[in-house]
């Protein structure tokens, strides 16, 4: 079984792209991490197929994280969930909760853990 994966979900395809390359110089190569950015007409929005297969592509059989920027990303998120129960969507923010679960994916922690570190990422202090 492989590590937790990490799926981005935002408006932006370069936000979640950015944030991605951003986790590859923090997580170990064998994270999987995917990006659900933008339409698919390459637009700002969301898009339910990006999320899916996003999440297809992180998933390497020991569970999924997901985390979103904003509202209709979590919305659509949810959707997509809705239908393929088993990825955790979690609240926490978007960077710093990203970065969090990367580094703690990257030790082997299960689910439960990298979720739970990317949700405590919300109540570490930036200086």
């Amino acid at each position: 079984m492989g590590l937790v994966g990490i799926v981005l979900v935002s408006h932006s395809e370069r936000l979640a792209s950015g944030l991605r390359d951003l986790l590859r110089q923090v997580a170990t190569d064998d994270v999987p991490i995917a990006a659900a950015g933008g339409t698919d007409g390459g637009e700002l929005g969301t898009s339910f197929a990006r999320i899916a297969a996003a999440i297809r592509s992180a998933d390497a059989g020991a569970g999924v994280v997901v985390l979103a920027d904003l509202g209709s990303a979590v919305l659509t998120a949810r959707a997509v969930l809705a239908e393929a129960p088993g990825p955790l969507l979690v609240d926490a923010p978007f960077v710093e909760g990203a970065v969090a679960a990367a580094v703690a994916a990257s030790t082997g922690a299960d689910l439960a853990a990298v979720a739970g570190a990317a949700g405590e990422a919300r109540d570490v202090a930036k200086f």
